[in-house]
């Protein structure tokens, strides 16, 4: 006689998966390849995942660090992350055919950083040092122009040269209760400090973390499915942890399972973050359901409908 499973109630985290800059940026390298041919080229990762960048290698895009690895007569896709502005410089000058696939919010935090700029300010930037994000942004501006700040101590430390003109803009997927902390700090030391009128932080990344906080405290174990070089996926297993699910962990797929890890849990939590797709998260599931008596409860804490628009050169 067969042993009957044991029951597992999987609470599904919604929104979860790809935002609208993600699905943005898959398109426009899917666009590319039908348009100009194979292959495209796109400087870095187009998102962190490595499901993602495989499915776009296997339809003929070649995934390069850096421009002079591009031949002159094939077209360049720019990640999503957003590049320094010394990166379609250069492709203008070899008179390369590029595509920017970069998220219309992380151009937004661009722009703001540019009119600040131009009005006297010194830049403070909330982001992780090295991530493409925050290369790009503060590669808008000339060197100095921008100082980066990682965490409230640093901002306690800060010393800037002109207290009176000075502004802050945030990386688009760090955590919300963290950068709130950061520019409590700044506002407190730096009263004259300008900021975003709506906090720089992406819808997504925020809807993301939201419906974490809902699910955290009922789960035994939570997973966010996404990729360890993904800070909004980071991002999640931190609030997980923070909102009263200490056993979370980041999975990149269903077979990177530690089903030991999961032990006696009776309630697992599910997300993935913004660059995951929604395969992934069904993987993972059916993966449960071989071994455990499934019960999947979705819940949804808020409905998204944002879709950005393609760039005007792959839809003429």
């Amino acid at each position: 006689m067969i042993a009957p499973k044991t029951p597992l109630t999987i609470l599904l985290a919604s929104p979860r998966g790809f935002c609208a800059g993600v699905d943005r940026a898959i398109q426009i390298v899917e666009r590319a390849l039908e348009r100009y041919g194979r292959p495209v080229y796109v400087r870095h990762e187009i998102v962190h995942n490595r499901f993602v960048v495989e499915n776009l290698e296997a339809q003929g895009a070649i995934f390069v660090d850096e421009l002079d690895e591009v031949p002159d007569d094939r077209p360049v896709v720019f990640s999503a992350h957003g590049v320094p502005k010394s990166v379609p410089a250069e492709a203008g000058r070899r008179n390369l055919l590029y595509v920017d696939a970069t998220c219309p919010l992380v151009s937004k935090v661009h722009r703001e950083s540019e009119r600040h700029h131009e009005s006297g300010r010194t830049v403070v930037l909330i982001g992780h040092a090295g991530h493409p994000e925050v290369i790009g942004t503060m590669g808008q501006l000339p060197d100095g122009a921008v100082i980066l700040v990682e965490d409230a101590a640093q901002a306690e430390t800060l010393e800037v040269p002109d207290p009176q003109h000075l502004a802050y803009a945030t990386q688009t997927t760090l955590s919300v209760d963290d950068t709130t902390g950061i520019v409590a700090v700044l506002r407190r030391r730096f009263p004259a400090i300008q900021g975003p009128k709506v906090e720089d932080i992406c819808y997504a990344t925020t809807n993301r973390q939201a419906a974490v906080k809902a699910i955290a405290g009922r789960c035994d174990a939570l997973v966010v499915i996404g990729a360890p070089n993904s800070s909004n996926s980071m991002r999640l297993v931190e609030v997980a942890a923070n909102y009263g699910c200490a056993k979370s962990r980041l999975v990149q797929r269903a077979v990177d399972m530690d089903w030991e890890w999961l032990g006696d849990a009776r309630r697992l939590g599910i997300t993935a973050g913004a660059s995951a797709p929604e395969l992934l998260v069904d993987e993972l599931i059916e993966a449960c359901r071989a071994r455990y008596d499934v019960t999947v409860e979705e819940v949804r804490t808020t409905e998204e409908s944002v879709v950005f628009k393609l760039p005007r050169a792959l839809v003429t």
